[in-house]
């Protein structure tokens, strides 16, 4: 009779990756439920049965639905500046390789997560409400705010940029370029192309040094 092969043993999961894993389906279980029944529809008991777990577990890994929310913010904030990144080093900022890449990304926010939007726009309703959950809103931004500072600061250097300009002003106005060019386009496609926000930069930064230019010529 032959012998069976042993299966092979399975390595027992740090206590760190124990819990990673467990964040990991917290969050999927969160986005699911949210998707299906809103912020405030969406109850922590209902978010914990889903991934398996108990309101104890959800607890010891976030503080409230709201800081679960916030993750959840947090991790598409993320991936979109991870995109923003990939397509300038790959092409280089100003370039039309780059200003393609970063159209397009702005235009699958735009038209391919539109039930989140509606939970972001539940959700902003709820933080004006309650003015501690904004300031946790602020403070969840800030993370994301930074790192598009880096790629703003970056972006400068290369193209020349007088160095007393704010590569915070900067970041501040490019994200507030984006999110209302995906809004706009949401309300009407037509008016916000996939060149648009790309285009958009490249005024920007040429506004900028134009400025500084028309400084030095006084």
């Amino acid at each position: 009779m032959d012998a069976q092969p042993e299966e092979p043993v399975r390595r027992r999961l740090t206590r760190a990756e124990t819990k990673a894993r467990t964040r990991a389906l917290l969050l999927d279980a969160a986005a699911r439920t949210f998707a299906r029944k809103g912020f405030t529809g969406a109850s922590v008991e209902e978010i914990a049965e889903a991934a398996g777990f108990s309101t104890g577990a959800l607890y010891s890994n976030f503080s409230s639905k709201e800081a679960l929310f916030l993750e959840l913010l947090s991790d598409r904030r993320r991936d979109r500046l991870a995109a923003a990144a990939q397509a300038l080093d790959s092409h280089g900022a100003g370039t039309a390789e780059a200003v393609t890449e970063l159209g397009r990304l702005l235009v699958n926010v735009a038209d391919k997560d539109i039930e989140f939007a509606a939970l972001q726009a539940e959700f902003w309703l709820y933080a004006i409400r309650n003015p501690q959950v904004m300031g946790a809103l602020a403070d969840s931004a800030r993370e994301s705010h930074q790192a598009l500072e880096g790629l703003v600061a970056a972006a400068m250097a290369r193209r020349g940029a007088p160095e007393g300009v704010s590569a915070q002003a900067v970041a501040t106005v490019v994200a507030a370029l984006f999110i209302g060019l995906v809004r706009q386009r949401r309300v009407d496609p037509d008016c916000v192309s996939e060149e648009l926000f790309g285009q958009a930069l490249n005024w920007l930064f040429t506004g900028i040094n134009a400025e500084d230019a028309a400084s030095d010529g006084d």
